[in-house]
């Protein structure tokens, strides 16, 4: 069997409202409560478990996409009037990149944490 990441908990200052705006946003399934968490499911094998933090750091999630969700998600992302751009350090100049013949863009949720949707993955030389 391989190793997969099977959660991983994402600090927020409003736990039901953070996961709420991740399924709303990239389409995940919304589970709602669990313990003391607020869970969304990525896919077969992830979700992400929202905890509320008074303090905690920005985090970084990448989520890599197809090119129809990258439409879907794009869109709502536009829709929401969410600044976005195309790198982590122009999180906001409205650009997307075109990086390894695939398309990306960086965005920041109600936490300040930068999320990055892409479609082709990073060449590694």
């Amino acid at each position: 069997m391989s190793i997969t990441l099977n959660h991983t908990i994402v600090p927020a200052h409003d736990k039901e409202k953070s996961a709420q705006f991740y399924a709303r946003i990239f389409g995940f399934e919304y589970i709602g409560p669990f313990a003391s968490f607020y869970v969304v499911r990525v896919n077969d094998t992830l979700c992400l478990d929202f905890a509320n933090r008074d303090t905690f750091e920005s985090h970084h999630y990448a989520f890599k996409v197809s090119e129809a969700e990258f439409d879907q998600i794009f869109k709502r992302i536009q829709d929401e009037n969410i600044p976005y751009g195309s790198g982590p350090f122009e999180p906001d100049n409205m650009r997307i990149n075109h990086n390894y013949g695939g398309r990306g863009v960086y965005f920041r949720d109600e936490n300040g944490h930068l999320l990055e949707m892409l479609t082709a993955d990073y060449e590694m030389e």
